[in-house]
């Protein structure tokens, strides 16, 4: 198999997106998400590859985080029950949106949570 630039793109965004996922809690799908769509993906496929790649990421993770004892399994458990709902309506709705719109959407969703975080004390 050849290495290609996107490739090695692909693969040093994937160390700094684990890093910052791992760190901040974030998930990684705001950093892996806008790389995909620059890479050309559609919205639809961006999202979805974004969300295999999170589950490895997250995988490794969690495994850090309980050798630290950072990990609180009951509310993680409920949150992920709750999410696995929200997860199969919100992959039938960006089925319904342009990948022009939803780069639209994106962009003001993480305006909002950056302006939010700043100000928040």
């Amino acid at each position: 198999m050849a290495v290609n630039a996107n490739m090695l793109i692909i693969i040093a965004s994937g160390i700094l997106v684990g890093i910052g996922a791992s760190f901040s809690g974030l998930g990684g799908g705001f950093l892996m998400v806008p790389l995909l769509l620059f890479l050309g993906y559609s919205a639809q496929k961006a999202v979805g590859t974004s969300f295999l790649a999170i589950l490895i990421i997250s995988i490794s993770a969690l495994i850090a985080h309980n050798k630290l004892a950072n990990v609180d399994y009951q509310t993680g458990i409920l949150l992920g029950l709750g999410g696995i709902v929200g997860a199969q309506i919100g992959a039938r709705l960006v089925e319904h949106i342009s990948t022009a719109n939803f780069k639209k959407i994106f962009a003001l969703i993480l305006i909002g949570l950056a302006v939010y975080m700043f100000f928040k004390k």
